[in-house]
């Protein structure tokens, strides 16, 4: 009996993956976060990453200190949680404060009221998709799924069956409130990383992770 469930199971995914890995959520300008009016579609991004952006010239070399609001979990009607639970979206929305700033407090002093030289940081949870429990992981050793996650790993393209995290991000000058810029970001881990297959939300926060790392990037 089990082993005909798991059959069926992997027959799924063998289809899944052979339709081109499940289909994906993609990402809106949301139309309650304040800065997506200033968004466009970012066609330098062609990972699919960032598909909307807001990026004026900035001379971050100007700012050495950070606010950072607490996340706010999106309920505009074009939120992408699907049915995710409200415990899941907070555990989330907590992880997401942390590690950005984890991240941030290594370049800048974290502070809690405006002043010169400070930008205000604003992140919203928009949506999330959790990781298919125990498939995801077989994809990885199953033929098919092996073999199309490995070609999705080279070109840093999403794994099967594997969760996501939705979210924008808005910066601003704490002391003049001007947009210093604003995206939205859909993250996921490597196709490969067996370890974010694992657990319902494992895959949304190494997706967290990757994109706590990307802002820091982009701050030069």
């Amino acid at each position: 009996m089990e082993s005909s469930i798991a059959a069926r199971g992997l027959g799924a995914m063998a289809l899944c993956v052979l339709a081109g890995g499940c289909a994906a959520v993609t990402p809106v300008a949301y139309s309650e976060v304040a800065s997506s009016a200033y968004m466009t579609p970012d066609t330098s991004d062609s990972s699919g990453r960032v598909p909307y952006r807001y990026a004026p010239p900035v001379d971050w070399r100007s700012y050495n200190k950070v606010m950072i609001d607490p996340v706010v979990i999106y309920r505009g009607a074009d939120h992408q949680f699907g049915d995710m639970s409200e415990k899941d979206k907070q555990t989330l929305a907590a992880y997401m404060q942390t590690r950005f700033a984890d991240k941030l407090r290594g370049r800048f002093t974290l502070v809690n009221a405006r002043g010169p030289n400070t930008f205000r940081l604003r992140l919203t949870l928009t949506g999330a998709v959790a990781n298919t429990p125990v498939l995801g992981t077989l994809s990885r050793f199953d033929l098919a799924g092996a073999v199309y996650n490995g070609v999705q790993a080279a070109r840093d393209g999403e794994g099967t069956m594997t969760g996501s995290v939705i979210y924008a991000v808005e910066m601003f000058d704490s002391s003049t409130s001007r947009l210093l810029g604003a995206y939205v970001s859909r993250q996921y881990p490597n196709a490969y990383d067996i370890k974010a297959s694992v657990g319902d939300l494992a895959a949304a926060t190494a997706g967290i992770d990757k994109g706590a790392d990307a802002f820091m990037a982009q701050l030069k």
